[in-house]
């Protein structure tokens, strides 16, 4: 994997502990994923107060399918690049098998096709921009 070498360089030309000498290039490269503050989408209900919310800063809803490779990828490079506070942007995860309603609901009320996985950004409350699969950058937030 070209980017877990490319990630292990970087650590090894940091100060390392004992045990760092352990750590595989999966563990390395999580270490460098930012925390991405998600919120989860979990009720229809919620759909009203994430409109109010973008009334006030941008917000994201992503849509993921936690039993597809394409959205699992996604959504790593989403959050390898996501770089924004609470302040700046919200950020909704939705997972797809389990509120497969809600992915419904949000179809018809923002009116975005439903695509999995998909990006959609909400601001002054309506749908201002939308993207899937490869197309989906934290750069739609901002």
């Amino acid at each position: 994997m070209r980017a877990g070498n490319h990630l292990l360089i970087l650590h090894k030309n940091t100060t390392m502990g004992f045990f760092d000498k352990f750590k595989s290039s999966r563990d390395i490269a999580k270490e460098e994923i930012k925390e991405v503050p998600w919120k989860l989408l979990s009720d229809v209900s919620q759909l009203d107060k994430i409109l109010e919310e973008s009334k006030s800063k941008p917000v994201g809803i992503f849509k993921h399918s936690t039993r597809c490779g394409i959205s699992k990828m996604v959504l790593r490079g989403f959050e390898r690049e996501y770089d924004l506070d609470d302040e700046k942007a919200s950020i909704y995860m939705l997972d797809l098998l389990n509120y497969r309603s809600i992915s419904n609901e949000i179809a018809a009320k923002f009116q975005v096709f439903h695509e999995s996985p998909q990006f959609i950004v909400l601001e002054n409350g309506q749908t201002k921009n939308h993207a899937s699969h490869q197309s989906i950058s934290v750069d739609q937030l901002k």
